[in-house]
């Protein structure tokens, strides 16, 4: 594909704004995997990212809106008047469609819901990256129309093949109210489906970084595993 680097032909440089570490992590790592895209740091809190943005040169914020010590909008309020001209891509399980549109009017060039996979990551990314490469002056309308096309009409997120959007959402939504833990047998209990494909969720949930696994001892047999929603997310 062309044009998936900024427009001095450098790779385009993200600074990954996340309060929980585990997520920004995987953020990074994400980042690093799609070509063009450089991530040059990573942040828990406002202050910090603030930090980062004043030494660093930065082209594009993937931003939690929930970050301990102030809320994403108005950080992001904070950072155009301070004359910060980073684009943004608000990272969040906020649903409030009242904080997009404010989002809009902010200049954030996409709105993407936790949890979410690679591949839909690298969707918007590489979307943002065709319309931050076009330039010149525009034929007609048509042209107009197809530059904003690539940033504001991505295709639907794909979920791995046997997974469905709404099993999903209510798979998240137990995992989350499980303070304890759930494992595959009792989450499939809990949302009524199998226990083989609450298994697939679950694992699915553990590879986009919302969820993480570990042993359950103390039971005859080979030891079954007790998933948890990652530290950090429970209020989101």
């Amino acid at each position: 594909m062309t044009g998936i680097t900024g427009t001095t032909g450098e790779p385009i440089r993200v600074l990954v704004v996340e309060d929980d570490p585990v997520a920004a992590d995987a953020h990074v790592m994400y980042v690093g995997r799609v070509p063009g895209f450089v991530a040059v740091g990573k942040a828990h809190t406002g202050a910090q990212a603030r930090r980062i943005l004043d030494r660093t040169a930065v082209d594009l914020l993937l931003l939690d809106l929930h970050l301990p010590d102030v809320h994403g909008l108005q950080f992001a309020r904070s950072l155009r008047a301070a004359g910060h001209q980073a684009d943004v891509i608000a990272v969040t399980s906020a649903r409030d469609l009242a904080v997009v549109r404010e989002g809009v009017s902010l200049g954030f060039v996409q709105y993407v819901l936790k949890p979410f996979t690679f591949a839909t990551l690298r969707d918007r990314l590489t979307r943002y990256a065709e319309f931050r490469a076009a330039a010149g002056e525009a034929s007609g309308q048509d042209e107009v129309d197809r530059a904003l096309a690539a940033l504001r009409a991505p295709s639907p997120a794909a979920l791995p093949k046997g997974l469905s959007a709404p099993t999903l959402e209510r798979v998240t939504v137990a995992l989350r109210e499980a303070e304890e833990g759930l494992t595959a047998a009792a989450l499939a209990e809990s949302v009524g489906i199998s226990r083989i494909t609450a298994r697939r969720y679950l694992e699915h949930l553990v590879e986009a970084g919302r969820a993480g696994r570990s042993p359950l001892y103390g039971q005859v047999g080979r030891p079954e595993l007790v998933y948890r929603w990652v530290r950090g997310e429970g209020r989101r």
